[in-house]
């Protein structure tokens, strides 16, 4: 199963973003597929953070606007979303001691232990930092 990354949601939200045809495309490639894609609980919120903040973007996504995204993305059939369960916590702990993040890079680990946590196949992604948790196999499906 393949996971989407923040930054993905971001982009092929935003019309505005240079990587939003390719990234609205990659997602649409998976939610339109006939099998099961993935989107961490925390990427979502992170989404609504990122693009109804009037710092980052001028002007931001309003909220109503943002939210609905997140449900016409709800709405793909074989989306599931992952969040913590039981065991997570050794997952976590366990990447977390192996890679030696810290401060601002916990959320990234947060993203990879739920991720393998759930059998993830792969993170789609454009953020290199992923590359602190090599258990996580990546992509960025915006670059050939």
């Amino acid at each position: 199963m393949i996971a989407v990354d923040t930054n993905l949601l971001v982009y092929a939200h935003r019309a505005d973003s240079s990587w939003h045809e390719p990234a609205a495309a990659a997602i649409a490639s998976l939610a339109e597929a006939t099998l099961p894609w993935a989107i961490p609980w925390p990427c979502l919120h992170e989404f609504l953070a990122v693009v109804t903040h009037p710092r980052i973007y001028s002007p931001p996504t309003p909220l109503p606007q943002a939210l609905d995204q997140i449900d016409a993305w709800l709405e793909s059939p074989r989306l599931v979303l992952l969040a913590e369960g039981d065991l997570y916590w050794k997952t976590s702990r366990e990447l977390l001691t192996a890679s030696r993040v810290a401060g601002g890079r916990i959320h990234d680990a947060r993203i990879a232990a739920l991720c393998l946590h759930h059998g993830i196949r792969q993170l789609w992604t454009a953020d290199r930092d992923f590359g602190r948790f090599p258990a996580l196999r990546t992509a960025n499906p915006l670059v050939g």
